[in-house]
């Protein structure tokens, strides 16, 4: 592993990817980054539903109206949820959960892609939710916070840059 600060300078998003599937030995240290996340009282209270069968990421894709369609290219999706009835701050478990998978992804040298589906539906009424549980069967007690499209990068992406950096949105308290 490269240093961290090298690590979160070169993670950007990818939405391209090549055909090249991921191996499940990749597949494994993904998802136990997820699974080493830190969560709110230890409570461990998020859910993954890994999806490789190309139909089902194509039905993903269209869980709702704007932003998912390029998920349809990924070789892979990871679908990120919690019981709110659990734990109260389910979003922020599966929110560090999901960018530890990005990190290690990136670390492995995947590109990845959060596709946010909390809050977000059709134009019918029909929540992402609603849709992806439709799709995967999944358990009503859970809530799917975003869907995470991986695989091989098929673009390439600039370093974030130091200078972009927004420093004046940090305060600092410094002692009198």
């Amino acid at each position: 592993m490269e240093d961290f600060k090298s690590l979160v300078q070169r993670r950007r998003s990818h939405r391209r990817f090549t055909d090249e599937e991921v191996s499940a030995e990749d597949l494994q240290l993904i998802l136990r980054a997820a699974l080493m996340s830190p969560t709110s009282k230890g409570q461990r209270n998020w859910q993954f539903a890994v999806v490789d069968n190309k139909r089902d990421i194509e039905k993903l894709s269209d869980a709702k109206d704007m932003g998912s369609q390029f998920m349809k290219g990924a070789p892979l999706a990871i679908v990120v949820m919690g019981d709110p009835k659990v734990n109260d701050c389910w979003i922020e478990d599966c929110s560090i959960a999901a960018i530890s998978m990005q990190y290690q992804c990136e670390d492995l040298g995947l590109g990845s892609c959060w596709i946010q589906m909390r809050a977000r539906g059709l134009s019918d009424g029909h929540t992402a939710n609603e849709v992806i549980h439709g799709i995967l069967g999944l358990p009503d007690h859970l809530e799917v916070l975003c869907v995470l499209a991986i695989g091989h990068a098929a673009d390439e992406r600039k370093l974030q840059s130091e200078d972009d950096l927004k420093w004046e949105n940090v305060i600092i308290k410094a002692d009198d």
